[in-house]
């Protein structure tokens, strides 16, 4: 679709914007509204005011701050309550972060929300005059904030945004009336776009459900829907073909886990060449390399397993999707304390067929491990070891490997398409958004 120009352009002033229409203007944020960071922090403090605390994430995760949202308890002081209370038109914004991509997130308030105030690391950007509250939203949103934040950013371990970083951004600004134009538009466009991700992202879900399915039933019924089922004992996995066996996976697989040499001992980590795994890799289909290395001295003094192919990695550890994922090994390594790993006893065992048992027992997985006790929240060696896992023959196992890999090829190609349309989607997000908050493209008639 193509959008109608403004008739008439002016330089702007700065290089990388180039021209906007005639008319408007070019202001510093600060000329336009008022920005002040928020020093309200978690904590509640005796002799403070009780308070709902609109957070960071409340900002990352959403478009809109509304009254009725999940927000945290805290405490302040009258002082803060009355600076930081959020107001009809407010617009809120992350200040620092671990990434540059991550700063200047925006969310609007359309709504007085009396009681809730703004929390620590973000900042409040408060329009003033003729500056239309979600106009400075859509600017948020758009490339050329972006951009200039992500230049403007600072630090090493953590990037933030100084206040006259905020302050002294470049804003293109039209009169109020086409403010609320572009802003009308860009609501509408962007609602139809974010409608369209939508459907791909339930596709996405669906498409990661059915391939699940998939796995458990080849994993626990196998392929051949005629053959005599019978209990497996384990009230998870159900019945089970008759000739299959039912084992502990200890009595089919060797278990265990690694560890985190001590950070400050340089001699176990300065030329290092003995690769080493944290967590993450599990979100790896097959872990190829590895980011970090270890020393020999590490290697001997902290006990740390070597570890060769075949073998499954299993995060064990975190409240992320990551504990319960579980990963091939494709070269040998160590590991830290929040992997396990599981080497077939025999080759009987096919490494392919014990990786989509643990595909499939992901869910039982996160559901054992979210129960109270010390092990909240964490997956143990024993726990893996004492779980029952279906066994046939490895003439079976490979052909329902083979069938697997036929099929997941299947799922994961939809899941890609699904995935590279709502990228699309995305960018044309965000260049709509852009063409309109510097006026390459006049929408004062299509509100």
């Amino acid at each position: 679709m193509s959008f109608p120009k403004y008739p008439a352009y002016k330089p702007s002033g700065i290089p990388w914007l180039g021209d906007v229409p005639e008319h408007w203007e070019m202001k510093r944020l600060k000329r336009a509204c008022l920005i002040f960071p928020s020093n309200v922090d978690k904590k509640s403090y005796d002799g403070e005011k009780s308070v709902l605390l609109c957070n960071y994430t409340d900002v990352y995760y959403n478009e809109n701050i509304i009254s009725g949202m999940n927000f945290m308890s805290a405490t302040a002081t009258d002082e803060q309550i009355k600076k930081f209370t959020l107001r009809a038109g407010d617009t809120i914004i992350t200040k620092d972060s671990e990434t540059s991509d991550d700063i200047a997130i925006a969310a609007y308030v359309p709504n007085d929300i009396p009681g809730v105030i703004c929390g620590y690391h973000l900042s409040m950007v408060r329009p003033q005059g003729e500056t239309y509250g979600p106009f400075i939203k859509c600017f948020f949103d758009s490339k050329i904030a972006k951009a200039q934040f992500e230049v403007a950013a600072n630090g090493l371990t953590r990037v933030g945004l100084s206040q006259y970083a905020i302050d002294n951004v470049h804003c293109p600004y039209p009169p109020k009336n086409e403010q609320s134009a572009i802003a009308a538009f860009l609501t509408r466009e962007t609602s139809k776009i974010d409608a369209l991700v939508a459907e791909q992202q339930k596709l996405i879900a669906l498409l990661k459900e059915k391939r699940q399915a998939v796995i458990s039933h080849a994993v626990t019924k196998g392929l051949d829907p005629s053959v005599p089922m019978k209990d497996s004992g384990v009230e998870w996995l159900g019945e089970v073909p008759a000739h299959w066996d039912v084992r502990p996976v200890k009595h089919i697989a060797d278990i265990g886990n690694g560890a985190t040499p001590n950070r400050d001992r340089t001699d176990y980590w300065t030329d290092g060449d003995y690769p080493w795994l944290s967590s993450t890799v599990v979100n790896q289909d097959i872990v190829r390399e590895a980011d970090e290395f270890v020393t020999q001295l590490a290697l001997a003094e902290c006990h740390l397993p070597k570890i060769s192919p075949p073998a499954v990695l299993i995060g064990i550890t975190g409240q992320g999707k990551t504990r319960g994922m579980a990963a091939t090994l494709a070269f040998e390594t160590t590991i830290n304390q929040h992997i396990a790993f599981l080497k077939p006893k025999a080759e009987q065992v096919l490494i392919a067929f014990l990786r989509r048992y643990f595909d499939m027992a992901y869910e039982w997985m996160r559901f054992e491990s979210d129960g109270g006790g010390s092990t909240k929240g964490a997956i143990t060696c024993d726990q893996l070891a004492n779980m029952r896992m279906p066994y046939p023959l490895s003439a079976e196992q490979k052909s329902i490997c083979d069938f697997l890999d036929q099929e997941t090829i299947k799922f994961d190609a939809l899941v890609t398409e699904a995935q590279s349309a709502i990228a699309l989607l995305q960018e044309r997000r965000t260049a709509l958004i852009s063409a309109a908050v510097t006026g390459k493209m006049d929408v004062r008639h299509l509100a």
